[in-house]
């Protein structure tokens, strides 16, 4: 079992008085206090863990309590902080959750109201209590989960802080304790975050975190400090999706879907951003937004960002979506226009690709045609005039060769060029 620690403190501000004095209000007509009488508290605290409950008691006797309806109001104040935290309360104790505060001041006083109108009839001093906690050497814990699954944490490290220490980490969710997977790490070598992922959680479930910081040069159990949070509160949003814009009416809209989310999905729990262009960031509840043309740049781009602002409140935006580019009417008439031309230079070219590739088909596949019978007659002739020259030549080779003595070479030859040259006359003429 948890170990606890009872503190008792003696009331500052208690004292006896014989009788209380009452007077009458002039406005209305109802006893108003005149001085703080009989009542004091007595304060003590149990600590647990990273608990601490604070009790105490009042000297009210059994017929006082049946008589009066009675309240308490707490304000207490962590340590190095600035805000005091008021609360009314009907029971005799408060659970302070320590968190990564080294203690609080708190202060108590008991008030008598009548049953029947609600008025104050007497109400105590206050009761001063305070609490110092063990030293806390970590600072400025931010945890955040995002991609549905991933879960990131990171702290730092007190300056005052032993040097032989080391921080660890782990959570608790639904039941179950998660280590850590992926220490962060300092140039010292320190662990100053941790790094989760495939951790899945559920919304309605706080998830407790346990930070121990440990010597370890002593092996000491160490210290430990606890946190908790709703993960819905801490969830970083991916962008929205499925962005796009469509021109009606002489007005542009936008539009896109929601986010997976480990919560509801509803469309009511998101709140968005949408950003364009020269113009300024604009709130929007709904998955769309319209605006008039009012002739914008050339080309302007949009994008939209989402949080869960209805449901639950989380003060951390998504990333924003990409950009979707937004043209004027001219741009895009000009657009249409280009790709119009495009497209008719394409299936022209298509279109001459096409005949050609069917002409060259038709060439490679067409008969051969057979010759006339005029050119059937030329060849005819030609033929027979071939070999008729050719006859003739051979008769003048041999009549020659017959009368050429052998002793007179050169005139053998100079006859030989004549007939050559007699030859080429009688075939050329």
């Amino acid at each position: 079992m948890a170990r606890a620690t009872v503190i008792l403190v003696m009331p500052i501000l208690s004292f006896f008085q014989p009788k209380t004095m009452f007077s009458t209000s002039p406005t209305s007509g109802q006893p108003e206090v005149v001085d703080a009488l009989r009542l004091h508290n007595v304060l003590w605290i149990t600590k647990h863990e990273s608990r601490v409950i604070l009790l105490w008691n009042n000297n009210l006797t059994k017929e006082e309590t049946e008589k009066y309806t009675v309240k308490y109001i707490l304000s207490y104040k962590f340590f190095n902080s600035t805000h005091e935290r008021k609360e009314r309360l009907q029971e005799k104790k408060k659970i302070i959750h320590l968190e990564l505060y080294s203690g609080f001041n708190a202060k108590v006083k008991t008030q008598l109201f009548a049953k029947e109108t609600e008025d104050v009839i007497k109400e105590s001093g206050w009761t001063e209590f305070t609490y110092k906690a063990p030293p806390v050497y970590i600072q400025s814990l931010s945890c955040i989960i995002y991609n549905i699954s991933f879960f990131n944490c990171t702290w730092h490290i007190k300056a005052e802080a032993p040097e032989d220490i080391q921080i660890f980490f782990s959570h608790r969710h639904v039941g179950k304790d998660f280590k850590c997977q992926q220490y962060i790490k300092n140039a010292r070598k320190k662990n100053i975050g941790c790094h989760m992922k495939e951790i899945y959680f559920r919304p309605s479930r706080k998830i407790n975190l346990n930070i121990t910081v440990r010597d370890l040069r002593n092996n000491s159990s160490g210290l430990s400090y606890y946190k908790a949070f709703t993960p819905q509160r801490i969830e970083k949003l991916n962008p929205p999706i499925n962005v796009s814009v469509s021109f009606e009416n002489r007005s542009i809209k936008i539009h896109w879907k929601p986010p997976p989310t480990i919560g509801s999905a509803s469309n009511k729990c998101f709140f968005y951003q949408v950003k364009i262009t020269d113009r300024k960031i604009v709130d929007v509840t709904e998955e769309k937004y319209e605006y008039p043309f009012h002739k914008p740049a050339k080309t302007c781009a949009a994008q939209v960002r989402a949080k869960k602002e209805i449901c639950i409140r989380n003060k951390i935006w998504s990333e924003w979506s990409e950009p979707v580019f937004i043209h004027d009417e001219k741009t895009v008439d000009a657009m249409l226009l280009s790709l119009s031309f495009c497209l008719v230079i394409f299936l022209g070219g298509l279109l001459i690709c096409a005949r050609r590739r069917f002409r060259c088909l038709e060439v490679i596949t067409m008969p051969v045609p057979h010759p006339s019978d005029n050119i059937k007659i030329w060849l005819a002739a030609d033929e027979a005039h071939h070999q008729k020259r050719m006859s003739v030549e051979m008769e003048m080779h041999s009549e020659i060769g017959l009368d050429i003595p052998e002793k007179n070479g050169d005139e053998n030859i100079q006859q030989q060029k004549c007939l050559k040259d007699y030859e080429l006359e009688d075939l050329w003429g």
